[in-house]
């Protein structure tokens, strides 16, 4: 059978139920490491999608995540993650597994090959000009996927494919395809592993990317976190005191003030303006931090 190279048995280990716990562990440690030198590959595409994403969420896109299985359950952490590490509204970020909600921790392994129902199912979202479909597929070839990527470019949408076999439908069926080449698994055809730590990196460094782009960082300190719980109230306070150079009861008090908004509250503190006028500097400077100091 012409199978994708994620699904043909790896060719150093094939006695791999011989092996003792040590080099047991050392098999699959070694392997996941090379998830990373193939996102590194494929770093090019990424940057690319970035920069056609980015204009598009400015102009008030979404961030839609498409998949079944393992990939499907990554693109829907991804896309929880972006509210509380971004401020990121949760409903500009919708994910699509196949199976549905329940399908995060029951597998439905048939829903995957309904093409119609990825379409149908992207369909309802009503996606528009401004969205930003990322369609995951370990085989690239998921009909799920596929209808639902078809779908959102025939509605103007920018598609992403992610897949991790060279030549892959989804990925060629996507305006910009970005293929994860990570080979034969350690136990064959078992994608969720070093294909689903490749897509997690990619997924990591593409939203990353896209938030940094629209001023959702200071530097490299995370200040448009949503203060949620007492840890990240906790975070919230340090990255003030470290981006502005404040004690800690001043950064209390902006960050009070402010309605536990970092970002506010570095303004407040750094240009000593209250935190109204603070407010409309960022929204002048369309959330820069870097551009509301200036």
């Amino acid at each position: 059978m012409n199978a994708p190279r994620t699904e043909q048995p790896h060719p150093a280990h094939a006695r791999l139920d011989t092996y003792d716990t040590a080099a047991l562990v050392q098999a699959f440690v070694a392997d996941q490491a090379l998830a990373a030198q193939a996102v590194q590959a494929a770093a090019a595409d990424l940057a690319r999608a970035v920069d056609a994403a980015v204009p598009r969420l400015r102009a008030g896109g979404r961030i839609v995540t498409v998949g079944a299985g393992t990939s499907g359950r990554l693109g829907v952490l991804d896309s929880v993650e972006l509210g509380p590490t971004f401020s990121w509204p949760r409903e500009r970020a919708p994910a699509l597994l196949a199976g549905g909600e329940p399908a995060m921790f029951v597998a439905f392994e048939g829903a995957e090959d309904d093409r119609e129902q990825g379409a149908a199912e992207l369909r309802a979202l009503a996606p528009t000009p401004h969205d930003v479909v990322l369609a995951l597929s370990a085989s690239g070839g998921t009909p799920y996927a596929l209808g639902a990527a078809q779908a959102a470019r025939a509605a103007g949408a920018l598609t992403v494919g992610i897949v991790n076999n060279a030549g892959a439908a989804l990925a060629t069926a996507c305006e910009i395809g970005i293929v994860l080449d990570t080979g034969a698994e350690v136990i064959s055809g078992s994608t969720r592993l070093k294909a689903g730590t490749a897509q997690k990196i990619a997924l990591n460094t593409f939203s990353s990317a896209v938030m940094v782009r629209l001023h959702k960082t200071y530097g490299n300190l995370m200040v448009d976190l949503r203060a949620s719980n007492a840890k990240l109230q906790q975070r919230a306070l340090a990255l003030t005191v470290r981006a502005s150079g404040a004690g800690e009861d001043a950064a209390r008090a902006a960050l009070a003030a402010s309605g536990m908004q970092v970002k506010v509250a570095i303004v407040m503190l750094e240009a000593g303006v209250d935190a109204a006028e603070a407010q409309q500097r960022l929204a002048a400077a369309d959330g820069s931090v870097q551009r509301a100091l200036a």
